[in-house]
């Protein structure tokens, strides 16, 4: 019966027989006239957008505290963000071949939908890389900062599913199972997977927000993105046996996210225990500290002129 359930419902009312049978039925997209032109806004979108300034927002705030200026988050994000986005869409492609090797211009048609978040992961992950080693900073403090940033931005940005009526998993009678009725139809009861990973991301959140942050626990650089990987990639890898949506490796049975998850969340806790002891100290040289070194030398060279 599962196989039946359409993987997106956008006119579908919203139920939580947990909450009372509390009831949501607003609309997915909404439209309206400018200018003689016809221009439909969705709140898939909006949800997305909100996640996104949220997390650039709250990463130049953490920026200072791993010795990164707060101006150069805002640089970082117009490389990462549309390279994250081509590399969303290059993991999907991959993922669905079929689906496109008979029209490849299709490929560029991402308006009409299909990303996968571990391809922006990678693809972040890279240009991260690359705009450190040119910028001058520690690539694995940069990795901390956008590990750090991103979790909190999929605790918001898992809710673009929900107001999507998407990304939802099997049916179930759990106790805090998500009702979808469509027009005219029975209410079909599944798991609510969107709220399972946002709520996993935000402990990991929380975890890394007042241990790492708070308590400056942070032994070296790149312990945080570490973490990041394994909390994230063992929430993914159960949350995703439970979605009706997933993407395959052609031609088998295997979830691609979840293998992936499952393996990268397996590489992080190796990291993490080989470098238990590790001595490197992290980088916490404070902004205002080398703005002051570079000052006194601009002094000192004006001096000797």
């Amino acid at each position: 019966m599962d196989s039946a359930i359409p993987t997106m419902m956008r006119d579908a009312a919203i139920s939580f027989p947990m909450l009372g049978n509390l009831t949501l039925d607003f609309p997915a997209s909404f439209s309206f006239s400018l200018f003689g032109h016809e221009f439909t806004i969705y709140m898939y979108g909006i949800v997305m957008a909100i996640a996104f300034l949220t997390a650039v927002f709250y990463a130049s705030k953490r920026a200072p505290k791993l010795g990164i200026k707060s101006d150069d988050v805002f640089s970082l994000v117009l490389w990462v963000l549309p390279l994250a986005i081509v590399g969303c869409r290059i993991y999907y492609v991959i993922s669905e071949w079929d689906q496109f090797k008979d029209d490849l211009i299709s490929i560029l048609y991402i308006w009409e939908g299909g990303i996968a978040m571990y391809g922006g992961t990678i693809a972040g992950a890279i240009t991260i890389i690359v705009w450190s080693r040119c910028k001058k900073i520690p690539f694995a403090a940069t990795l901390d900062l956008g590990g750090s940033a991103l979790i909190l931005g999929q605790v918001i940005g898992r809710w673009a599913n929900f107001v999507n009526r998407e990304a939802f998993g099997y049916q179930t009678d759990i106790f805090c199972r998500m009702g979808l009725t469509r027009p005219g139809q029975e209410t079909v009861y599944v798991h609510p997977t969107f709220l399972y990973e946002s709520m996993w991301n935000l402990v990991g959140f929380l975890i890394i927000n007042f241990f790492w942050y708070k308590k400056d626990h942070r032994k070296y650089d790149g312990q945080i993105f570490i973490f990041y990987v394994l909390w994230y990639g063992t929430g993914r890898a159960m949350v995703e046996g439970l979605r009706t949506d997933s993407l395959y490796i052609p031609g088998t049975g295997i979830r691609t996210s979840q293998l992936v998850a499952a393996c990268s969340a397996a590489v992080a806790l190796v990291l993490l225990l080989v470098n238990i002891k590790r001595g490197h100290k992290p980088t916490f040289a404070s902004v205002k500290a080398a703005e002051a070194a570079a000052a006194a030398a601009e002094d000192g060279q004006a001096d000797k002129d």
